[in-house]
């Protein structure tokens, strides 16, 4: 059984507390993505409540996320120190995952955040006319004429949920990524097991046989 490093526990950890933290905010996302049913204005009135909380709450918590994500970030450059075959794939593929999560969480999610804690939104795509939706960058909701976001209340709240969703995807990944090396590096090591076992079985029908010819 291959061992465990403690590396993969800094990267492990990490991730799955912020699965667990992403998995929380679920019943506030799924009636937003997910749900055909009509969005009632008391859930938007929760899911506002909740995420004014979560941004408007003591510095040490803020600090206390900050220094785990570091905690993952850093278990996975020593597990890319001097790498090999396995970690440059697994490893690589892992980092590339992590820093996604990291940018997502600073471009949409503290940003969605402060929109949500200060209340300020846009006028919403839905109210705009098509003439002026053209100039809409839909992946940003900016207004490319007036560089000002138009997103309404219930978009801003959606572009979250949304984010929550890539959040968990590519931590989901780490984690998968992380058991497939395991599982690789278990599957080779077997393979050197047995193929150290035919080789010492040779050796000793090689000496039975020396040792028959000398009789």
């Amino acid at each position: 059984m291959p061992q465990i490093t403690f590396a993969t526990y800094m990267i492990i950890a990490p991730t799955a507390f912020f699965l667990g933290l992403v998995f929380s905010l679920f019943p506030y996302d799924y009636p937003l993505l997910w749900s055909s049913a009509p969005i009632s204005e008391a859930h938007l009135n929760a899911v506002e409540a909740h995420l004014r909380l979560l941004h408007n709450s003591p510095n040490i918590i803020v600090r206390i996320m900050h220094i785990i994500t570091a905690v993952g970030l850093a278990g996975l450059v020593m597990k890319l120190y001097k790498p090999s075959e396995s970690n440059m794939l697994f490893d690589g593929g892992s980092l590339v995952l992590y820093m996604i999560a990291v940018v997502v969480y600073l471009t949409n999610i503290v940003k969605g955040l402060r929109i949500v804690s200060i209340g300020t939104y846009g006028e919403g795509i839905q109210k705009m006319s098509q003439e002026r939706r053209d100039d809409v960058d839909m992946g940003t909701g900016i207004d490319q004429e007036n560089r000002v976001s138009v997103l309404g209340r219930e978009d801003n709240l959606k572009v979250l949920a949304a984010s929550n969703t890539i959040l968990a995807l590519v931590l989901v990944g780490v984690l998968v990524l992380q058991a497939g090396q395991w599982y690789a590096e278990r599957a080779e090591e077997k393979e050197r097991a047995a193929i150290a076992g035919e080789g010492s079985s040779v050796k000793k029908s090689d000496s039975k046989k020396a040792a028959k010819k000398k009789e």
